[in-house]
């Protein structure tokens, strides 16, 4: 077996001392252009590996940055894990996953496990019995170890630190506003209580749109489903309690929509001819759904990469910088499909 390639072989070879070499394979602007390209290069050729105990010890460091979600099956939570760790490895990290379940305590369990010398920093998308409960002192105890924190998807203004979101408001009006171009004329939503802000968010983009087009609306056009009873059952209630069927629904997630068609098809309604469905998260579900379903694109890995990246930029400036914080929106696009109805006319849906 040939031995390890060295930063101090690779500075004897080169002729440059191991800083140089150093500050070079981490792209330091102190190092001109040519000398980091030949370094690479070099560094490449002999497949040179950073020594990552070494590293650890040298720098204080777990090299792990932690991650909760609320589920792991959500296809949007996949897809944002994807961007994380595509932008933690490049950058030498590694990546700890735990569930939160929805549950506020496996939530605090899991943040005093990770804070407690395991990763570096946190990337958390806040559990759904959390937001409802409004205690978020876990997370503004995360001071006092040190441990830099960049919440995602999930937020809340009452937690000081960076944020990553969808422009939810955004994506619901672009979604109501192609059933309304499309012909629709009655149009209701499927979402979350009021406590999860992105369907809080999603159902404030439904309004607006109404209200943009005067189309009226009430509250017996909101759906709040909640988790702790049959999910099939309300949207069942809710469609067909109604004087009559809307010709269109905004759901706020892809499980409400497949079910929302599934309801309707079994009452022998045809999708879209009769009833229009929407729904966000560009997955599975609503891809290989009968008919496949139109979605809000919420790019789940540009998420991912954008909060690892605000995360591991404030893991290596946190001693002693000013806390600044960002929150960075990330914008949605439409995926048409067929369980809308065609645009009578060219739209460019963006």
């Amino acid at each position: 077996m040939k031995a390890k390639i060295t930063i101090k072989d690779i500075a004897k070879e080169l002729g440059v001392s191991t800083s140089t070499v150093s500050r070079a394979l981490n792209d330091s602007p102190e190092i001109g252009e040519e000398t980091r390209k030949k370094i690479k290069a070099f560094a490449d050729l002999y497949h040179y590996k950073p020594n990552m105990l070494a590293l650890k010890l040298r720098n204080n460091k777990t090299m792990v940055i932690g991650v909760i979600i609320p589920e792991i099956v959500h296809h949007f939570f996949s897809q944002v894990i994807s961007g994380i760790e595509k932008i933690a490895n490049g950058r030498d990290y590694n990546v700890m996953i735990c569930l939160s379940n929805e549950s506020y305590e496996k939530e605090k369990l899991n943040m005093k496990m990770m804070a407690n010398g395991s990763v570096d920093g946190l990337l958390v998308s806040i559990s759904k019995e959390t937001l409802e409960i409004g205690d978020f002192s876990h997370f503004n105890a995360l001071d006092d170890y040190n441990i830099p924190l960049v919440l995602f998807d999930r937020v809340s203004a009452e937690i000081d630190c960076d944020q990553v979101v969808v422009d939810d408001v955004g994506g619901a009006y672009k979604a109501t506003q192609h059933l309304l171009d499309v012909g629709c004329q009655d149009i209701v939503i499927l979402t979350t209580p009021d406590h999860v802000t992105v369907g809080a968010l999603r159902t404030k983009g439904f309004m607006k749109a109404l209200e943009d087009n005067k189309r009226a609306y009430s509250e017996r056009d909101v759906l709040k489903i909640s988790d702790k009873e049959d999910s099939t059952a309300q949207i069942m209630q809710f469609l067909f309690e109604r004087e009559q069927l809307p010709d269109a629904i905004v759901a706020v997630n892809e499980i409400y929509g497949a079910i929302a068609m599934k309801v309707c098809k079994e009452r022998g309604y045809q999708i879209p001819e009769e009833v229009s469905v929407i729904c966000f998260t560009d997955g599975l579900i609503s891809a290989f759904s009968s008919p496949a379903m139109s979605t809000v694109a919420q790019h789940g890995i540009t998420m991912g990469e954008q909060a690892a990246e605000l995360l591991l930029d404030r893991i290596l400036k946190k001693n002693g910088e000013a806390k600044n914080y960002e929150k960075k929106v990330i914008s949605t696009d439409l995926k048409l499909r067929e369980s809308t109805k065609k645009l009578t006319r060219s739209i460019e849906v963006k």
